[in-house]
């Protein structure tokens, strides 16, 4: 089979937003190749080594590769990515003067080539992520979450996702129930479930992520304990739908998306919160911190911790 492999040459600090942009005009798959040098700040804090160089990328840039099954409207798609790449450098994104480039490609075998670079990474003091592929013989201390991205949706290695993973190993206490807005593969609601929070409710926009978060949420055997539903943001929890697991007002929400997103909806986090609970948002770079704390401060939100790693910035908030 055709395939048109679209490849847009950018700065790390676009990926999130430029991957979010492909998978909304619909591709099949993506795969993201960042520096591979050695001169940035790497974590080491769980013993992974940096020892050479894994590519020719110059620092700070990435490739990102999308692929639109043939017929795809690849001049529609070329038009509405250039126009989102420049609206990204109007909100102050630094995209690096990107590079778009469109070829063919016949090789069906590019569907699971990025699999050989997704091994077993622990990324807290007891999370591991581990591919379903991969055999692994974890210590009695770690959690393990399995997971199967599939090509629409990251292996939860990005420093965003690490941040909230992190964040939430500190927050939940046990028996909580939980709301994780904008879940993508669910990689955060299944490991709140690990934790020990008693029910998540994982909302998301894009129908390819809720389906990617129910098939993932069995592979961890917790589908009694986490609610996958399609919604825009919370605008679930204004619905009649009474199963959606949680009670609300709920202890904990998590969302790990766009700064520009999450300042759209503090309002309704604060009044899905019980007093006393705690926000974690995460996906939000450096430059738009301000924006979401005023964002948060003006909805009765107490900020009261910040998380970093490279240019993110993961902000804890509670509800006094």
């Amino acid at each position: 089979m055709r395939w048109h492999e679209l490849t847009v040459y950018t700065t790390e600090e676009a990926i999130e937003m430029v991957t979010n942009f492909i998978h909304e005009l619909g591709a099949g798959g993506v795969s993201i190749e960042e520096s591979g040098t050695l001169n940035k700040q790497r974590d080491t804090s769980y013993g992974q080594l940096y020892d050479a160089p894994l590519n020719d990328i110059p620092e700070g840039r990435c490739e990102i590769k999308a692929y639109f099954a043939d017929g795809s409207e690849m001049e529609r798609i070329l038009t509405e990515l250039d126009g989102s790449l420049k609206m990204l450098s109007e909100l102050g994104i630094d995209t690096g003067h990107p590079k778009i480039e469109l070829k063919d490609v016949y090789d069906e075998d590019w569907a699971d080539e990025w699999k050989k670079y997704f091994k077993p990474i622990r990324v807290s003091e007891r999370l591991t992520i581990k591919p379903t592929w991969e055999p692994y013989s974890p210590s009695s201390a770690e959690l393990i979450i399995e997971l199967d991205p599939g090509m629409a949706f990251g292996t939860g290695t990005h420093e965003t996702t690490a941040l909230c993973l992190r964040t939430l190993e500190g927050v939940i206490a046990g028996g909580e129930d939980v709301i994780d807005v904008g879940t993508g593969s669910g990689i955060l609601s299944i490991a709140a479930v690990k934790l020990g929070a008693k029910h998540v409710l994982a909302v998301d926009l894009d129908p390819v992520a809720v389906l990617s978060a129910k098939e993932n949420t069995l592979l961890n055997g917790l589908q009694e304990s986490i609610t996958v539903r399609e919604s825009d943001l919370l605008q679930v929890l204004q619905s009649d739908d009474k199963s959606i697991g949680v009670t609300l007002p709920v202890k904990v929400v998590v969302a790990n998306i766009l700064a520009e997103i999450i300042v759209l909806f503090t309002d309704d986090v604060f009044k899905a919160l019980q007093q006393g609970g705690t926000y974690i948002a995460s996906g939000i770079i450096t430059a738009k911190e301000s924006l979401v704390e005023q964002a948060m401060t003006a909805s009765g939100l107490t900020v009261i911790e910040k998380f970093y790693d490279q240019n993110w910035v993961a902000i804890v908030a509670r509800k006094l």
